[in-house]
């Protein structure tokens, strides 16, 4: 019983100590924000954000208006079967809603668990997508004036030292050489702190260079959150009202979408956090799979689509061409199709194969991780040869591409 006893004043020291320790280091490092993610993250039972955190943060309205768009069923729609060894491989990663439509026709979805087609869930990354299509909007009806202005144009603090080489496309094309620190598990990040903290402006205003612009690709939400400050000075209204102009109220959406602020009254946080339906999420890849185009109108200016899914002259920080990245969109040109897709960091997928009118929507709770060159195989010129499109995809989505496919080929084979 002694023994116990003592075993049991040993682990509550340690708890403590270490409690001790944790504290000090908030307050030493004046991140306080940490406090506001312990207390969204593990005394709620999680290790991290998930999609269903809507109620978590001060959030700000994405309005529709007008009849909403509704994708007509095939008709065979929902008569696939998705083959055995395809529904493990989504499930075990907690899929929860699964969409496929093709020549805008809906031929198949299914949700899991309490996720619904009318559940409001976080997009993560795919908001970034959404603010680049903003940009190229507003540079089009002449608020930005080009797509190579400097960013100081439009934030003055960006005037001083070498933050005045960095333009609206090095934003665009995550090549800022910021010292943005990206990270989904450091509690010390810059991405954390942009996640739980409260001073968006403060996060992105302090950064500096550390590489030359427009050389290097490295993914960082300080771009995204940029190029919302610049639509703002631009078009004079915030980048939720933008959107619902702009994307919102002319996509036919079911739902208001809401994007979560850092604090009330502040600032979107336009590096993740919008969050919609899975069928209006679909709206948003009917627009991408007809290279900008929805029902006869030209929403995203043609020109820009071009630029936003081709590749560019940079490096990845392995020294590997980007085949990977656009601008704020991700592109894959393998052997077959040519994909355009968005990506939100626990799987949330809007996949489009233009040459096919596919548009694949996944949305869950976890994600197969990047692709990786082993570093003993990195100066074979053969293996990278063979790789080198894949590098920066996630190992999903080529499974979700390959699942929609089946699903649609199924759809117009049915009997």
């Amino acid at each position: 019983m002694k023994f116990l006893k003592k075993i049991t004043r040993v682990i509550v020291l340690f708890v403590v100590g270490i409690l001790i320790v944790v504290n000090a280091v908030i307050i030493l490092t004046g991140r306080f924000y940490i406090y506001n993610g312990i207390a969204n993250t593990y005394i709620k039972g999680r290790t991290g954000p998930t999609i269903y955190d809507l109620e978590t943060f001060h959030t700000v309205k994405v309005a529709k208006s007008g009849e909403a768009f509704e994708f007509p069923k095939h008709p065979n729609y929902n008569k696939q079967k998705i083959p055995d060894d395809y529904r493990k491989y989504i499930e075990d990663l907690d899929t929860r809603a699964l969409l496929v439509i093709q020549n805008d026709t809906l031929v198949y979805e299914e949700y899991w668990g309490d996720h619904s087609a009318t559940t409001l869930s976080n997009s993560f990354s795919i908001a970034k997508t959404v603010v680049a299509i903003l940009v190229g909007i507003a540079i089009d009806e002449g608020k930005i004036g080009s797509i190579d202005d400097p960013v100081y144009k439009y934030i003055p603090e960006y005037k001083s030292g070498s933050r005045n080489k960095i333009t609206i496309r090095h934003l665009l094309e995550m090549a800022s050489g910021l010292s943005w620190t990206e990270s989904g598990i450091n509690p010390f990040s810059d991405n954390a702190e942009s996640y739980y903290g409260t001073d968006l402006d403060n996060l992105v205003l302090r950064q500096k260079v550390v590489s030359e612009p427009g050389k290097v690709f490295k993914y960082q939400g300080s771009n995204s959150i940029l190029l919302s400050m610049i639509l703002e000075k631009a078009t004079g209204k915030t980048v939720s009202k933008y959107a619902s102009e702009k994307l919102w109220k002319k996509l036919g959406m079911n739902s208001d979408a809401y994007w979560s602020m850092d604090r009330k009254g502040g600032q979107e946080k336009s590096f993740c956090c919008l969050y919609a339906q899975a069928g209006d999420f679909a709206k948003i890849g009917k627009l991408l799979v007809h290279r900008g185009k929805y029902n006869g109108e030209q929403i995203i200016p043609r020109w820009f689509y071009t630029q936003m899914v081709k590749q560019n002259d940079l490096v990845t920080e392995d020294g590997f061409q980007n085949y990977a990245y656009g601008y704020h969109v991700w592109t894959y040109r393998g052997n077959a199709d040519e994909v355009v897709y968005c990506r939100g960091i626990l799987g949330q997928y809007i996949i489009t194969i233009p040459d096919r009118n596919l548009v694949i929507i996944r949305l869950g709770m976890k994600r197969k991780p990047d692709f990786e060159i082993p570093k003993h195989l990195k100066n074979d010129q053969q293996y990278v040869e063979s790789v080198k499109y894949e590098v920066g995809h996630c190992l999903g989505v080529f499974q979700y591409i390959t699942l929609g496919k089946i699903l649609a080929k199924e759809a117009e084979e049915f009997e």
